[in-house]
C-alpha cells in the first residue's frame, strides 16, 4: 500500500513538473523516396523526466472515451483501423503512431497557441481534448484526405487534468502513404488544417509564421561561395559550407524548423523508403539535445532537483515510421540500437480487446559490441 502511495504522489509531482515548465522542444521530417516510399520520423525532448513511453498496440474495436472539463462522457468511439503508438507516462495518450492503412500523426507541444472551443455540455458527446486527439485520427481515418473532410465534426475542449491543474496545448502533424502532410492546429475553437508542403514541424510560433519565416533563408543553399578578390587580394573561404552560412544553430523552435527544412530539402536522392528510413536518422541526429541549461524545455540545471531516475539525454526517443511498408524504427536515450516493429505481422482484428504494451528497453543502456580481437 505505501508502495503504490508513493508512486502516485511521484507520478503528480513529475506531471506538475511536465506542466509548470514550457514543452517539449520536438521536430518532425517527412521524407519521399524516388518510388514514392513514405518515411515519418521525430524527435521527443523533455528533459526533466523520463516519460517512460512504451509501444502501444491497439486492436481494431478497442473502446475509447473523449474527455470533458466537467467530467461528462466525451465522444465514445471504437477503433476503426488497428494502429500501434508510442504512449506518455502510462496512460493511453498517444503521443506518435502509425495505423495499418499507412497514415501517420505526431502530436507536438503548442504552448500558449491553443484557442479551445467555448464547452457546452449539449455537445459533450461530440468532444475530446488534446491529448485523445492523436489516438482518435489514427483509430478512424485511412488518408490525410479523409482528415481533412471528417476532422472538424469533433470539438476540441480545454479540459484541466486533475493531477497538473492545466489544459496541454498542441499541434499535430499528420502524414499517410500518398506523401500527403498537413499541419493541424486550434483557432477560434475549430482545427485549423495547413498543407505541410515542407514536411516539417516543431513547436510554435503557428504554422504560417514559420512558412513565412522561410523567406528570410533561401540564401541557403547546396553551392560553395567562391573566392572573390578585394582589392587584387584573393579572399578564399576557409573551408567547405559556406552555403549554409547564416543558418541559424540554436535549440528555438523557427530555428530548429528552418535546419530541419535545409536538411531534407538537401537529403540525397533515395531509392525506397527503407533507404528514407536511414536518411530520417541521419537528419535527426542533428537534433539529438544534451541534458542540462537550456539544451531543452523541462531541463533543471541543479541535478539534485533531478528525477532520481537516471536520464542521459533531453531526446528521450527518435522515431522513424516507414509509412509504406508499415514499420516502427526508433531508438531511445539509453540505446541508439534502432529496433524495429512490423506492423504487418500484427493481427488487430483477432489480437484481443486490450491494448497490448511493449517497454522501449528492455534494458536501459547501450548496446555495444565488443570488437576487440582475442
Amino acid at each position: 500500500m505505501k508502495k503504490n502511495i508513493f508512486k502516485t504522489i511521484f507520478l503528480s509531482v513529475i506531471i506538475t513538473l511536465f506542466a509548470q515548465t514550457n514543452a517539449n522542444a520536438c521536430t518532425g521530417i517527412c521524407l519521399v523516396a524516388k518510388d514514392s516510399g513514405v518515411v515519418y520520423g521525430r524527435t521527443m525532448e523533455w528533459g526533466t523526466f523520463d516519460l517512460n513511453s512504451r509501444v502501444a498496440i491497439v486492436p481494431i474495436g478497442f473502446e475509447f472515451i473523449g474527455s470533458t472539463p466537467d467530467g461528462v462522457n466525451g465522444i465514445e468511439y471504437k477503433v476503426k483501423y488497428g494502429f500501434v503508438g508510442l504512449d506518455m507516462i502510462g496512460t493511453n495518450f498517444i503521443a506518435d503512431g502509425l495505423n495499418e492503412k499507412g497514415l501517420s500523426v505526431g502530436m507536438f507541444y503548442f504552448s500558449g497557441e491553443v484557442e479551445y472551443a467555448k464547452y457546452d455540455r449539449k455537445d459533450a458527446k461530440n468532444c475530446l481534448t488534446s491529448m485523445d486527439v492523436a489516438g482518435y485520427i489514427l483509430s478512424q481515418f485511412s488518408s490525410v484526405a479523409e482528415v481533412k473532410k471528417k476532422l472538424n465534426d469533433v470539438i476540441i475542449v480545454p479540459v484541466i487534468e486533475k493531477a497538473i491543474g492545466t489544459t496541454t496545448d498542441t499541434h499535430w502533424m499528420i502524414n499517410d502513404k500518398s506523401g500527403a502532410s498537413i499541419v493541424i492546429e486550434v483557432v477560434d475553437g475549430k482545427f485549423k488544417i495547413f498543407d505541410a508542403p515542407l514536411k516539417v514541424c516543431t513547436n510554435k510560433p503557428s504554422y504560417d509564421w514559420h512558412m513565412t519565416n522561410v523567406r528570410n533563408y533561401i540564401n541557403l543553399s547546396q553551392n560553395g561561395f567562391p573566392p572573390k578578390t578585394l582589392n587584387g587580394l584573393e579572399i578564399k573561404p576557409t573551408g567547405h559550407g559556406t552555403s549554409l552560412l547564416g543558418m541559424p544553430g540554436d535549440n528555438t523552435p523557427p530555428s530548429r524548423f528552418i535546419r530541419a527544412t535545409v536538411w531534407t530539402q538537401l537529403a540525397r536522392e533515395l531509392d525506397n523508403a527503407e533507404e528514407a528510413v536511414y536518411e530520417t536518422f541521419r537528419i535527426l541526429d542533428n537534433f539529438q539535445l544534451p541534458l542540462g541549461g537550456d539544451a531543452a524545455e523541462g531541463n533543471i540545471a541543479d541535478d539534485s532537483e533531478k528525477s532520481q531516475e537516471i536520464m542521459r539525454s533531453s531526446t528521450i526517443w527518435t522515431t522513424a515510421w516507414n509509412l509504406t511498408d508499415l514499420t516502427l524504427n526508433y531508438h531511445t536515450q539509453h540505446n541508439r540500437r534502432v529496433r524495429r516493429l512490423d506492423l504487418k505481422e500484427i493481427d488487430f482484428k483477432n489480437m484481443g480487446n486490450q491494448i497490448v504494451h511493449l517497454s522501449l528497453d528492455k534494458e536501459k543502456k547501450e548496446d555495444i559490441e565488443n570488437i576487440t580481437p582475442k
